[in-house]
């Protein structure tokens, strides 16, 4: 397995080496890689990505060699032995420290580079969960810093719903074709106790999915298959009772703060998108259109197992008991204790965290997106 890491650093920073991304800077480049993601373990999905970065290196060596310089946190964490820029997470929140250390070594170095500062390129190779320790810790950091990053986040992992494109191919493509810089806002949750706050980058959301999530993390490692999927139709069937569905008040307003919709239901599950057309669960359509925030009523069991299919393909969107919406903010309170959700980590919120507000942060993660013409 370990020759698959390094075939990966090795024509990934050879990529780099060749990148048209932040022209005319020196750009030094750290791959932050989770071993235990399905796009290394998995055999099948190895092979089709190293088909992909083979071809991504072809494409690659028509761009001009640039200039590029190396990073004393990567040299620090990684392995030099032909893994250049290349570091595997060891653990939980590795990550997150990786991240921390580089947002460090810039903003100490800053003053010491006259002219050709160098450029900062973060590559996430795992599941959401590495992506969501980088952005977390980008979120937090000082605007200035930020202007010399730039984050691209690779789908290696089994869902890869917060990835910069669901093929590898599209998303190596960012570094070698003509692309700009983009900031991204973030989905926030503030609790009444204090409690958080809790960022996701993709979806946040309280209720059944946020109960599938949690459950499929407790047995991730411990049950063949896909957990997932197994949970999402076991919550059909035992949600109800682990989980009481009261009463959810909710109260969502636009960016000037007016009132855009308000309702007191019993409601399975409230999911808020930093944009529309987005998924979740490994590529479920919560989100299929343009608006950013879904409510789904409580149903009888019956009801929940015609439906639960739908998502998939997010005709769910058609049915009366899903309601959909554009929102920058969402408050609401709930009778009884239910879980949230961000981008795959869960919480559980009680009593004296109502009233909870899920809102649109400003931007301000570069991210990179092909140049529009």
């Amino acid at each position: 397995m370990g020759k698959h890491y390094k075939e990966f650093g090795s024509f990934l920073s050879e990529i780099c080496s060749r990148s048209l991304l932040a022209p005319g800077r020196p750009l030094i480049w750290t791959i932050i890689a989770n071993p235990k993601a399905g796009g290394f373990t998995i055999r099948s999905r190895w092979k089709k990505h190293h088909s992909m970065l083979q071809q991504c290196l072809q494409k690659a060596k028509a761009n001009p060699l640039r200039d590029s310089g190396s990073s004393m946190t990567a040299g620090r964490e990684g392995n030099n032995k032909g893994w250049p820029g290349l570091i595997l997470t060891k653990s939980p929140n590795h990550a997150a420290l990786i991240t921390k250390s580089l947002l460090e070594e810039a903003a100490s170095t800053s003053s010491s580079w006259n002219s050709n500062k160098p450029f900062y390129l973060i590559i996430t190779a795992g599941g959401d969960g590495t992506s969501w320790e980088v952005m977390t810790n980008m979120f937090h950091a000082a605007p200035d810093v930020l202007e010399d990053f730039a984050v691209l986040r690779l789908p290696m992992g089994t869902g890869n719903d917060g990835s910069d494109s669901w093929d590898l191919d599209k998303a190596l493509d960012l570094l070698i074709l003509p692309a700009e810089i983009k900031l991204q806002r973030a989905v926030r949750l503030r609790t009444s106790s204090g409690k958080g706050p809790f960022l996701a980058f993709n979806i946040l959301s309280v209720g059944l999915d946020a109960f599938v999530t949690h459950m499929t993390n407790k047995m991730k490692g411990k049950m063949p298959g896909d957990s997932y999927k197994l949970w999402v139709d076991l919550a059909a069937l035992f949600y109800d009772v682990i989980y009481k569905v009261g009463m959810m008040d909710v109260k969502a307003g636009d960016n000037e703060g007016k009132e855009v919709k308000a309702f007191k239901e019993k409601i399975l599950l409230l999911a808020v998108g930093e944009s529309g057309r987005r998924t979740y669960g490994s590529h479920k359509w919560i989100l299929p259109d343009d608006r950013n925030v879904c409510a789904i009523r409580q149903m009888s069991l019956l009801r929940k197992v015609a439906l639960k299919e739908l998502f998939t393909y997010g005709t769910h969107i058609c049915e009366p008991e899903a309601m959909l919406w554009n929102s920058q903010s969402v408050e609401f309170s709930c009778e009884t204790p239910i879980l949230a959700q961000m981008d795959g980590e869960t919480i559980l919120l009680e009593q004296k965290d109502f009233p909870a507000v899920i809102e649109l942060t400003d931007p301000v993660i570069p991210i990179i997106k092909q140049k529009k013409n």
